[in-house]
């Protein structure tokens, strides 16, 4: 169609008027009309199967974060093509077109290339699930709460209640490590009895201590690690089970009953004290004490050499 038009104009270029009765109106019109259906419809199918794409990607439990940008891409991307196909109908050159829109599609790529990889790593933590929504955390230095995980950045909440907004590009090239990922969580009470205290005593009365806790599980058992003889006695380590919602509360009750039933024993809890003696010496193994006092006798030799100058006439 727009072949015929620029035919017609071609007299202007001499000079004259363009020849309006050499256009096929008929065929100029049916073609625009044939365009705009195509716009029309492809834009009511567009939307259509967009809607079919996130119905089905909601019922497969995918994340409605990802579901709905899953159905923007897919939408954006039918647009594109119905557009295409209307302008190839009234005779636009789609080549040119596609030239455009990879120009512009390569410049807009550049210019948003950390909002692109932001979205990347969004579409990743997404679909991959390292963490959700309500889980305990500590990514990139930061430990808190997961409060929501966008596109293009996740939200935490610390334990004194600051928000933090971490770049999703951020946490996916940094370690992860996930506090509640697993339903239990062992739980570590370490302790130093003095050396003539019996280990095997202490052993028990840990063993006990674990036993008689509610929040304590029996599967896995609780056990006591003896790990070294250290400096100032013998080092051991309580290691008990509790389901990962218990676990501040279950520590706190064993530390303390720790504490408790071991005094009562009448063991003690060494505090690791250490005795430090300081030796002053030269860099020829010369005590220091020498030399002050060497010094202190040169200075009274030179005192007595000056008083015995002044002396004489």
């Amino acid at each position: 169609m727009l072949q015929d038009i620029a035919k017609a104009a071609v007299p202007a270029a001499s000079g004259h008027l363009i020849d309006l009765s050499r256009i096929e109106w008929e065929l100029v019109l049916k073609d625009w009309a044939v365009a705009l259906i195509i716009a029309l419809v492809g834009y009511w199918l567009a939307r259509w199967i967009s809607r079919v794409i996130e119905r089905a990607l909601t019922r497969a439990r995918v994340e409605s974060t990802l579901a709905g940008f899953l159905r923007n891409v897919s939408y954006a991307v039918m647009m594109v093509i119905v557009f295409i196909a209307a302008l190839q109908k009234i005779g636009v050159p789609t080549t040119s077109v596609l030239a455009v829109v990879g120009a512009a599609g390569l410049a807009v790529g550049l210019a948003l290339k950390d909002s692109l990889s932001n979205i990347a790593s969004g579409v990743m933590l997404i679909m991959l699930r390292p963490f959700r929504d309500g889980d305990n955390v500590h990514i990139a230095g930061h430990e808190g709460t997961v409060e929501e995980i966008r596109i293009f950045q996740t939200r935490m909440r610390t334990a004194d209640n600051r928000l933090v907004i971490l770049p999703n590009s951020m946490i996916t090239t940094a370690p992860i490590i996930n506090f509640t990922a697993k339903p239990q969580r062992r739980i570590d009470v370490p302790l130093t009895v003095r050396f003539q205290d019996d280990p095997g005593k202490a052993r028990e009365i840990l063993l006990g201590i674990a036993d008689a806790n509610p929040l304590v599980l029996k599967a896995p058992a609780p056990t006591v690690e003896i790990s070294r003889l250290g400096d100032v006695g013998i080092d051991m380590t309580l290691m008990a089970w509790s389901k990962t919602k218990d676990l501040t509360e279950a520590r706190s009750q064993l530390t303390e009953a720790v504490r408790g039933r071991i005094l009562d024993s009448g063991m003690s809890l060494t505090a690791g004290k250490r005795d430090l003696h300081v030796y002053h010496h030269n860099a020829d193994g010369t005590p220091l004490s020498e030399l002050a006092a060497k010094s202190i006798a040169d200075d009274s030799d030179v005192a007595v050499a000056a008083a015995g100058k002044q002396a004489t006439p």
